[in-house]
C-alpha cells in the first residue's frame, strides 16, 4: 500500500521495527496530546485555553501525520498538520462547518464552526512546536541507530 506517490510508505516496510515503534510513539503522543487538550480546558479559561487548545490542535493533527506516514520529514509532517489545520480554519468561511457544528459534538471538535483570524497564528505556533519536538526525536532517533547523514554530527 503506497500512502501517496514518492511518500516510501510500502506494505513490507510498514511492518518494520522501526516503523512500528515511531507509530506507537506517534499514537502515545496523540493520546499525550489529548489529554494536554482536556487539562488545559480544565485548569484554564479565556484566550489561554482557546488558543492553547489551537496550537495543540496541530500537535495532533502532526501526530496522526507521523502515524499514518511515519517516514516524512518533521518538515513535511507539520507542514501537512498545519495545512490540514488552515484548510479547516478557512472552511468555517462557508456555513457549512457551523451547520454541522449543530448536529454533531464531533463535528463541532474537529471543524469548528466561526472563522477566527487569530486561530491561523496559533496552528502555526502549534506546527512549529511540534515539529522541533519531531525534530529532536528524530535526531535522537538516528544517532541511537547511527543514522545521521553523511557530514551531519549529533551536536548540530
Amino acid at each position: 500500500m503506497t500512502l501517496a506517490p514518492g511518500s516510501g510508505d510500502s506494505a513490507d516496510a510498514a511492518d518494520s521495527p522501526d516503523l512500528v515503534r515511531i507509530r506507537l510513539v506517534a499514537a502515545g503522543a496523540a493520546v499525550v496530546t489529548v489529554g494536554a487538550g482536556l487539562g488545559l480546558r480544565a485548569a484554564a479559561a479565556g484566550s489561554v485555553a482557546k488558543y492553547g487548545g489551537d496550537a495543540l490542535y496541530t500537535v495532533l493533527l502532526l501526530t496522526l501525520v507521523v502515524l499514518v506516514a511515519p517516514r516524512w520529514t518533521p518538515l513535511r509532517a507539520a507542514g501537512t498538520a498545519l495545512a490540514v489545520s488552515w484548510a479547516v480554519e478557512l472552511f468555517q468561511l462557508s456555513s457549512v462547518p457551523a451547520e454541522l457544528s449543530r448536529e454533531s459534538v464531533a463535528a463541532r471538535l474537529v471543524l469548528g464552526s466561526t472563522f477566527n483570524a487569530p486561530d491561523l497564528f496559533w496552528y502555526a505556533a502549534g506546527a512549529a512546536g511540534g515539529w522541533l519536538l519531531h525534530r529532536a526525536m528524530d535526531r535522537r532517533r538516528r544517532v541511537t541507530a547511527g543514522a545521521l547523514p553523511a557530514g551531519e554530527t549529533p551536536h548540530t
